[in-house]
């Protein structure tokens, strides 16, 4: 019952429980400007893409593979080709008709398909991909530009042709936020 001794250890409680707050404090602050750094870059992440809906995983495969021999039979472009293909096979009559595009920069949250939406801001930008299966059938997708990315695209943000023998496109760089 030393007085000394209550008043050392009331002290130290009273240290560990302030020690306790201002870390708890410190976390649930860092915390909070982490949700809100990646909500920023939620809402600031947009998309350029194109997309081809076909009824069947085969026809899908065959698809992917003719539009890149037709690229490189007509050393055109791989998107005007993928543009040709989607109005001539794709079964989304939304999209068909522009050539399968989903929407010039548009924001995170913007597709119909949850699948097709991930895969927006998850493939590689330039690569003719899929294909990818949903709830309306298989895709294959072409993103040509993507904003607000910079993990998965570094400083690229674009998909170009920079003369005749750029057949697939060369990456081009702009900035990006929230690096």
């Amino acid at each position: 019952n030393n007085p000394t001794i209550m008043t050392h250890y009331c002290w130290r409680i009273a240290s560990l429980l302030l020690l306790f707050q201002i870390t708890s404090t410190q976390a649930l602050v860092g915390g909070a400007f982490q949700k809100i750094q990646k909500d920023f870059q939620a809402l600031t992440r947009r998309v350029t893409a194109r997309h081809i809906l076909v009824s069947n995983e085969e026809v899908a495969v065959a698809l992917k593979r003719k539009i890149r021999e037709k690229t490189i039979e007509k050393e055109d472009f791989v998107v005007n080709i993928f543009e040709e293909a989607a109005k001539k096979y794709s079964q989304d009559e939304t999209t068909n008709f522009r050539g399968g595009l989903l929407g010039e920069l548009v924001p995170q949250g913007y597709c119909q398909s949850e699948e097709l939406e991930k895969a927006c801001f998850q493939v590689p930008l330039g690569l003719l991909e899929g294909p990818i299966q949903t709830d309306f059938g298989y895709h294959l997708l072409l993103v040509t530009e993507r904003t607000n990315c910079p993990k998965l695209d570094g400083s690229n943000t674009k998909l170009v042709r920079k003369d005749s023998n750029d057949i697939f496109g060369t990456l081009e760089a702009s900035e990006q936020v929230g690096k």
